[in-house]
């Protein structure tokens, strides 16, 4: 496989300031919608860089759960490296990227953790196997082996058999509050649609940016 060979052209209407609402957060709503109506396979999904305790960078796909409070929440185990590193240093960057509608959305901001009735109410939404993986998962620290997982899983169904999952101590959300966001969307030739929205004041500011 030649890398160098692949490439696409991308064959999307122009698109305007004026097709941009003055929200950067509903308009990332709005693309959301329409990249699920494309055929994305999970629109939700983002990528989340931090910066770790030694200042180099880390990068993981996360889940995005809602945008609420002019912020843009997910959850995750809150002893996991990403949870830690967000607790040291809240600035961080959100990506999504829709193949089907050849768009993608970049946030930068700052993460604050999420009150604990906010993450109980969400956790008590998701299905019950999700609610006994997040007790039975040690995130990101060495296993050695499968088998040792699924005992865990196993002892925390029996643990809470007959009744309703509760929020675990380890298990919470963050909100990121933006700073800045970019609109691309991918026309032929790579001379593609971007707009950044930056705030000032007590405004966003929209401008269109060189491809």
């Amino acid at each position: 496989m030649d890398l160098a060979d692949v490439r696409r052209d991308y064959a999307n209407p122009p698109l305007h300031e004026d097709d941009l609402l003055d929200d950067p957060l509903e308009q990332l709503g709005r693309w959301l919608v329409e990249a699920s109506r494309a055929g994305a396979l999970e629109p939700n999904a983002m990528s989340l860089a931090t910066i770790g305790p030694s200042g180099a960078p880390a990068t993981r796909m996360v889940l995005l759960r809602g945008l609420e409070g002019g912020a843009a929440v997910f959850y995750t185990n809150l002893t996991s490296p990403k949870a830690l590193d967000l607790e040291r240093d809240p600035r961080c960057a959100l990506l999504w990227w829709w193949p089907p509608s050849e768009r993608q959305v970049r946030l930068e901001g700052r993460a604050a953790r999420v009150p604990r009735e906010t993450a109980a109410a969400y956790f008590a939404s998701r299905p019950r196997a999700s609610q006994l993986a997040a007790w039975a998962s040690p995130q990101s620290r060495p296993l050695p082996e499968r088998a040792a997982l699924e005992a865990r899983l196993r002892a925390v169904a029996a643990r809470f058999e007959g009744r309703d999952v509760p929020l675990p101590p380890h298990w919470g959300g963050f909100a990121v509050t933006p700073q800045r966001l970019e609109f691309w969307q991918g026309r032929s030739a790579r001379l593609h649609d971007r707009f950044e929205y930056r705030q000032g004041g007590d405004r966003w500011h929209l401008g269109r940016l060189a491809p």
